[in-house]
């Protein structure tokens, strides 16, 4: 290695430019290889990307599907603002991925994703943390914590349980009563909603998402990668049985000697027509970012996860993201108004004295999932064929992690200290 770069460097081509797209590229290019990326939108992270919920919550990186998801899901039910709602169609993608959602509620399956999902949690943000120290990016990065509160009693002790199982495993995890949680973050003093309690991830962070993908295409392509907006791939091109670039809509191709499928919930649209099923299916979520003012003490600075409502709020420099809802809605994405005033009107609640300056901002995006949550990571059964798709809720979570384990596994090198294999998931 010379100058931080090997010498078996090979065109790789990378399928989209959201989080996952953009730090397969950067890992890749440090790795030597020669690097495009194929975005079909005029710039990077401009869908999934755009305005999640900021948190990089690595000491609780779990799936939804777990045991105690079954009974609240069925309450649910033909509720239209519900955290998880199912909008039934005649889609079979979807019902194979309903079933495969309720199969790993079963406690031995929850146990084994949470431990796959933690290990490459911990290592991604290991990665995060070096990268910011080598590259200096900015991107509103907060480094305070994620509270994860309760509004029921039951439910608090129910979280506190599991705090304990997980901190067993590693996991930095804190219980905290009501008022200690009030100490830590004082601007929940004035919800109209009591605490019961809560969990505390003081080694967790936050950050704009967005921001950060855009910061470091532009760093990636000062370093070298190519980046081709507007590309609208319509296939994987394959020669002798290996993939050797990608078609773009009007029939050119871009040749490669790998290439890597980072395109979210439309991964498998893509990979079908090879013979790939990915077990990954759009989970349309929300979010509304409010502008404040400056020095707007009625915010929090500490991020959030309401675990009633399944909401994520996280301060971003001036503005206040909060984020939540999983509607199995197919590619829809249409934005439903009631659900973003829904997350609007839980935060009246936490901050009912919430200072605005300007217009609330709404979004919606399709986060690509997997039953599990566990991400696909790793070779496709088609030599050549990376997928690196299917991370669902922990997109911005393990957007370092799972991009510097490819690209170590297309440069021919073993995973990174602190990441087995076994934490991997491979199409």
């Amino acid at each position: 290695m010379v100058d931080g770069r090997y010498h078996n460097g090979m065109k790789v081509l990378v399928l989209g430019a959201g989080v996952i797209g953009v730090t397969s590229a950067w890992y890749l290019a440090e790795s030597g290889h020669d690097v495009i990326v194929l975005e079909r939108q005029p710039g990077p992270a401009m869908e999934t990307s755009g305005a999640n919920g900021g948190q990089i919550s690595a000491a609780h990186a779990e799936p939804w599907a777990k045991p105690s998801a079954l009974p609240k899901i069925l309450r649910w039910l033909g509720r239209e603002d519900a955290p998880l709602l199912f909008r039934w169609r005649a889609d079979s993608a979807q019902w194979r991925w309903a079933f495969g959602f309720l199969a790993e509620c079963l406690p031995g399956r929850f146990e084994r994703s949470v431990l796959r999902l933690a290990e490459l949690a911990r290592y991604s943000r290991e990665q995060l943390i070096a990268l910011r120290e080598r590259t200096a990016i900015e991107y509103d990065a907060l480094q305070r914590g994620i509270l994860h509160f309760c509004t029921d009693r039951h439910e608090f002790q129910s979280l506190a349980r599991h705090a304990e199982a997980m901190r067993r495993h590693g996991a930095q995890r804190q219980v905290l009563s009501a008022s200690e949680c009030l100490a830590l973050e004082p601007a929940l003093g004035h919800s109209r909603v009591p605490l019961a309690g809560g969990v505390f991830a003081p080694s967790d962070e936050t950050g704009d998402a967005q921001r950060f993908t855009q910061a470091l295409a532009a760093m990636a392509a000062a370093r070298g990668v190519e980046f081709r907006y507007g590309a609208v791939v319509s296939g994987v091109e394959l020669e002798g049985g290996r993939a050797r670039g990608a078609r773009v809509a009007r029939g050119d191709v871009v040749a490669a000697d790998a290439v890597v499928v980072a395109l979210g919930s439309y991964s498998p649209r893509l990979l079908a027509p090879l013979g790939i099923r990915l077990p990954i299916f759009p989970l349309k979520g929300y979010s509304i970012t409010v502008p404040l003012p400056p020095g707007a003490s009625e915010a929090p600075w500490v991020s959030l996860t309401d675990e009633a409502h399944k909401i994520v709020i996280s301060r971003l420099g001036n503005r206040l993201r909060a984020a939540g809802t999983a509607e199995l809605a197919g590619y829809d994405t249409t934005i439903n108004r009631r659900r973003c005033d829904a997350i609007a009107s839980r935060l009246r609640e936490l901050f009912p004295s919430l200072a605005v300056e300007g217009d609330l901002q709404y979004w919606t995006g399709l986060r690509p999932a997997t039953p599990s949550n566990v991400p696909i990571v790793g070779r496709a059964p088609v030599a050549g064929l990376y997928v690196n798709s299917g991370h669902g809720t922990l997109g911005w979570t393990l957007a370092c992690g799972s991009a510097r384990a490819l690209a170590d596994l297309i440069s021919g090198r073993a995973a990174g200290p602190g990441l087995s294999e076994s934490a991997l998931h491979p199409a």
